[in-house]
């Protein structure tokens, strides 16, 4: 099945609800999202602005740099909990994933918890079953979304350093944006500036496009799937069947050929002592709930994963 005739089909399932965008919380809120859209306004720097070659280099450097606190910390560390480390290097994770400007810390990883709770049903906050661009970016920008979800994420809010960082998101952006500036004037700055929002739509894909295109290894409740383009791009999370099947595994990647960059710096950082108690699936675990040849599409029992 194509990627355009699984979302047309799912569009017409009867169980998907009207479209995002129709209720009140749905509505873009444009005060709040007006930042977000400022910044896509960013390449039209480009026509005043001559970037290098070394200006080129660092804005990928800054793309795969802050997707791995994406990646490391906001998702495998503060959503799942799949490794362990100590209180100041928790600080400086969640500091560096906010020089991302994807909100604050305990807000994505309440939503990401709520995805899997959800995922693909009428709760998902952000399932292709609505559409690509209301699962790519427009539920970030709705209104129904923009406060943090304190009850998912009580584990992480009794501290109160990260409570503070996660009120003031948009400050470690701001910060590194002014490093970029004095360090490099504003060739240095525009090259922050589109690498954000790169990093933005590399990490949007998994939530659009991650559930639609790529193959299927286990049985999960939802549409999820693997792709080593997507893995690529976002250092390993591309290998999303897997993230769905065992949500609790530091390394996404569960096979030596599934190349799982986050998970090699990971197992790197624990060799350094900075993290500790990388969690991965048992070999038992890797071989049960395996999709048959025959089967492409996900709805199709109970995930089967670590709590």
């Amino acid at each position: 099945m194509t990627g355009a005739s699984y979302i047309q089909s799912m569009s017409s399932s009867p169980s998907v609800r009207a479209p995002r965008g129709s209720a009140d919380g749905d509505r873009i809120a444009w005060g709040l999202s007006a930042p977000f859209f400022v910044l896509h306004l960013s390449p039209l720097l480009l026509i005043w602005v001559d970037l290098e070659a070394r200006h080129i280099w660092l804005a990928v450097g800054l793309y795969f740099a802050r997707i791995f606190f994406i990646t490391a910390g906001f998702h495998r560390y503060f959503s799942h909990r799949s490794y362990k480390m100590n209180r100041g290097m928790q600080f400086a994770m969640a500091f560096l994933g906010q020089t991302c400007i994807q909100k604050g810390t305990l807000w994505w990883a309440s939503h990401h918890r709520l995805h899997h709770k959800h995922s693909d049903e009428i709760a998902d906050a952000h399932s292709p079953k609505d559409g690509f661009w209301w699962s790519h970016v427009g539920w970030i920008l709705c209104h129904k979304y923009q406060g943090t979800e304190w009850d998912r994420i009580r584990d992480f809010a009794k501290f109160p350093e990260l409570v503070w960082l996660n009120k003031w998101h948009a400050f470690p952006g701001i910060v590194a944006m002014v490093v970029c500036f004095l360090v490099g004037g504003l060739p240095a700055l525009t090259a922050f500036l589109l690498s954000t929002i790169a990093v933005y739509h590399g990490t949007f894909t998994i939530n659009s496009v991650a559930h639609v295109f790529g193959s299927r290894r286990y049985v999960t409740k939802d549409t999820s799937r693997n792709s080593l383009i997507f893995a690529l791009l976002t250092l390993g999370e591309g290998w999303h069947n897997n993230h769905h099947y065992y949500q609790s595994a530091a390394r996404q990647g569960f096979f030596w050929w599934e190349i799982d960059i986050t998970w090699y710096l990971l197992k790197l950082m624990s060799w350094l002592g900075l993290v500790r108690d990388l969690r991965q699936p048992s070999q038992e675990v890797l071989a049960r709930n395996r999709v048959k040849d025959n089967v492409d599409v996900g709805m199709l029992a109970p995930t089967a994963e670590a709590s």
